[in-house]
């Protein structure tokens, strides 16, 4: 039998949510990836699926006009800088679509050290302080507590508020982070 690779499924999908929806550059940096996932998702899609009465049937979606790219670093190295996010502005431009750009402080832009990911807010926080408005929002991978875990392991060995994937902030950092955020932008869209 031959099926459609996942990720066509999942952009058909995508292209008939009814919410936004980012879509994170390739690990290997290329901002074209998520450039032609909104490009996609964006426009009308059908795919085999399962109706409300449980009947196989063709689902038709609209597209979804609300996406954004999520710059998350990769190939080694971060891509949040000024010179990325204006890199990402003009593709966004060339391709038709609204500069909308969220950055992930996670992953390769913090070099997947999480006590780095508010260095990484600052720097976004300091671009916004001096105009931009292509830079949407910002991610942060956040715990109750530092670190993580392996996983799988017995229920009773794992520590409660610590993640079991990705590296993690703990809660008082993130709530630091929060309140320099407000301190910093408040003033700015008062």
């Amino acid at each position: 039998m031959n099926t459609l690779p996942r990720r066509t499924v999942l952009l058909a999908m995508a292209s008939g949510l009814s919410m936004p929806l980012g879509f994170k550059n390739g690990t290997d940096g290329s901002i074209t990836t998520a450039i032609n996932a909104i490009k996609a998702a964006g426009q009308p899609q059908t795919f085999l699926g399962i109706n409300l009465d449980g009947a196989s049937s063709a689902i038709v979606t609209r597209g979804n006009p609300n996406c954004h790219v999520v710059l998350r670093g990769g190939g080694g190295g971060p891509n949040y800088s000024p010179e990325w996010i204006a890199k990402t502005e003009e593709l966004l431009v060339k391709g038709n679509l609204p500069k909308s750009i969220l950055v992930d402080c996670s992953h390769d832009n913090s070099s997947k050290k999480p006590e780095l990911q508010p260095e990484v807010m600052r720097a976004l926080l300091a671009q916004i302080a001096g105009g931009n408005r292509s830079i949407m929002g910002a991610m942060v991978e956040s715990n109750l507590f530092a670190g993580n875990q392996a996983f799988p392991q017995p229920k009773e060995k794992l520590k409660y508020g610590v993640s079991i994937t990705d590296g993690c902030i703990d809660w008082p950092t993130t709530e630091a982070m929060v309140r320099e955020i407000h301190a910093t932008l408040a003033p700015q869209f008062a």
